[in-house]
C-alpha cells in the first residue's frame, strides 16, 4: 500500500463508493418491484423482467449475493479511507476518515441510491439484474456457503421456506382493488368487490320470500287463472295446487300467450307447458349457486329448507344484480319503493325489506348475521309480535312500529337523525 500514491487510493475509494451505491440501489429496486406487474412484463417478453423474476424466485440467494458484495466493498473502502486519513492527518486521521466515510457512505452510497431505486424500481432493477446474474455465477460457491449457514439459523426460528410467495388472501386482494385508484374505474372496482363478496352472501339473503311470491293456484277458476296470467308482472309464473309447497312448475308467459293465440289455452295445456322445478337448498352461497345455474342450464329456482318446504325464489338475475347492481333503464338509480323519507327526516320502511338491501341503499348498519328482514329483526328483539306505536333501539337506530298485520310487522319508522353508536 505504501507504493500506491494517495491520489490513486482516492480514485479506488471513489470507485468502491460507486460500487457500494450500485449494490444498495439494486437491493432496494429488486425488492420494490411490483411482483404482478413483473410477471406481466416477463410474460410479455421483457428480458430484464424475466431476469429479475428468475432471481426473485430465490430471494435468499439474491440478498446473500448483494450483501456479500456490499459488505466486501464497504470494508475495503473503510481500510483505504483509514490509510488515506493516516497519510494526510497522522494518528487523528483514523477518526477523521471514519467520520467522513460514514457520512459519505450514508448519503451517496445508501440513502440516495435507495431513494432513487424505490422511486424507479424497474429502471434500476432490470439493468442491474444483468450484472447480478453474472455475479451470482462467479460468487456462487460463496453465496451457497453463506445461505447454508443462514438456513441453519432460520431453522432455529422455525422458518423453513426460502422461496417467495406472491399469493394474495381475499382481504389483501380487496385492498389491492381499493388502492388501484384511477387504474380501475370505480364501477369496475365495485363489481370486483361484489364478486369477492359472493361467498359471504347466501341465497336466503337475496331471495324473494315465500310471502311475496307471485304464484297461481292451478285449482282456481279458469277465468281467474287467465286473468292472473295476463296481469303477471313476471315472465315466469309459478303454478301450484292449493298450497304453494305443492308446486307444479314454472310456466313462461311466452308459452301461455302462444297457447292463447292458437285457442289451445286450458288448464291441461298450461300444465303441459310447465318447466320442471329446480330446487336450491337454503344457505347456499351465491358463488356456488351461480356455478350451479350455469352447470344445470337453469335461470330460476325455489329455495327450500331442510324439510323441503319452499322458503322463496331466486333467479340468475338476482345474483347478477349483486355483482353489477340493479338492472334499470334509467341512468340514475331510483329509490326503493319500500323506503319513504318523511319531512321530519325519518323514514317509513316496509318491514319485509331485506336488511342487506336496506343497508346498501341507505348506508345503514343493521346486523345481517341473523334475521333477513326488519320484521324478523324486530320479532327476534321482542320474542313476540309487538303492538303498533312500540319503540325500540336496534344497532343504535331508534325504531317505531307503525303498522302491524297478518302476524307480522308491516311498516316501521326509522329515525337515523337520532342514531347513536351503541356502547360495547
Amino acid at each position: 500500500m505504501d507504493a500506491i500514491s494517495t491520489s490513486i487510493l482516492l480514485v479506488i475509494l471513489f470507485v468502491l463508493l460507486i460500487i457500494s451505491a450500485y449494490f444498495s440501489g439494486s437491493e432496494t429496486a429488486m425488492m420494490s418491484l411490483n411482483r404482478y406487474r413483473l410477471k406481466h412484463l416477463a410474460s410479455s417478453g421483457n428480458k430484464g423482467a424475466q431476469r429479475a423474476a428468475k432471481m426473485l424466485e430465490r430471494p435468499d440467494r439474491l440478498i446473500g449475493l448483494i450483501l456479500i458484495g456490499n459488505n466486501l466493498v464497504n470494508i475495503l473502502a473503510s481500510a483505504i479511507a483509514t490509510i488515506i486519513g493516516i497519510r494526510l492527518f497522522g494518528d487523528v486521521g483514523v477518526a477523521i476518515a471514519t467520520g467522513v466515510l460514514t457520512l459519505v457512505v450514508l448519503v451517496f452510497s445508501e440513502v440516495t441510491p435507495k431513494t432513487i431505486a424505490a422511486l424507479h424500481p424497474e429502471r434500476v432493477a432490470f439493468p442491474s439484474s444483468f450484472i447480478l446474474k453474472w455475479l451470482l455465477v462467479f460468487l456462487s460457491p460463496l453465496v451457497k456457503t453463506v445461505n447454508f449457514i443462514t438456513s441453519g439459523v432460520l431453522h432455529l426460528f422455525g422458518i423453513h421456506s426460502v422461496k417467495s410467495s406472491d399469493a394474495l388472501s381475499q382481504e389483501e386482494l380487496r385492498t389491492v382493488v381499493h388502492e388501484a385508484g384511477a387504474l380501475i374505474p370505480t364501477r369496475h372496482q365495485e363489481m370486483l368487490l361484489s364478486i369477492m363478496d359472493l361467498e359471504k352472501v347466501t341465497v336466503d339473503d337475496i331471495m324473494i320470500p315465500r310471502s311475496d311470491l307471485f304464484a297461481i293456484n292451478i285449482n282456481d277458476d279458469f277465468k281467474s287463472i287467465t286473468k292472473q296470467v295476463i296481469q303477471s308482472p313476471h315472465t315466469r309464473v309459478l303454478l301450484y295446487r292449493d298450497n304453494i309447497d305443492d308446486a307444479v312448475g314454472f310456466v313462461h308467459l311466452r308459452d301461455a300467450l302462444r297457447l292463447q293465440s292458437k285457442n289451445q289455452f286450458s288448464k291441461s295445456s298450461l300444465l303441459r307447458a310447465v318447466k320442471e322445478l329446480y330446487f336450491i337448498p337454503e344457505a347456499t352461497p351465491l358463488s356456488v349457486q351461480l356455478s350451479n345455474f350455469q352447470r344445470n342450464k337453469e335461470r330460476i329456482g325455489l329455495v327450500v329448507d331442510e324439510y323441503g318446504d319452499i322458503q322463496g325464489l331466486v333467479t340468475l338475475e338476482d345474483i347478477l344484480e349483486e355483482i353489477v347492481g340493479d338492472f334499470t333503464t334509467s341512468p340514475e338509480p331510483t329509490p326503493s319503493e319500500e323506503i319513504n323519507k318523511q319531512q321530519d327526516g325519518s323514514f317509513l320502511v316496509e318491514a319485509t325489506i331485506n336488511i342487506r338491501e336496506l343497508n346498501k341503499e341507505m348506508a345503514w348498519e343493521f346486523p345481517t348475521d341473523g334475521p333477513k328482514t326488519i320484521n324478523g329483526l324486530i320479532v327476534e328483539y321482542f320474542e313476540e309480535i309487538p303492538a303498533p306505536n312500540t319503540s325500540m333501539r336496534i344497532a343504535g337506530y331508534p325504531i317505531e312500529i307503525v303498522e302491524v298485520g297478518e302476524n307480522r310487522v308491516n311498516v316501521v319508522r326509522v329515525m337515523p337523525q337520532h342514531f347513536q353508536t351503541p356502547h360495547n
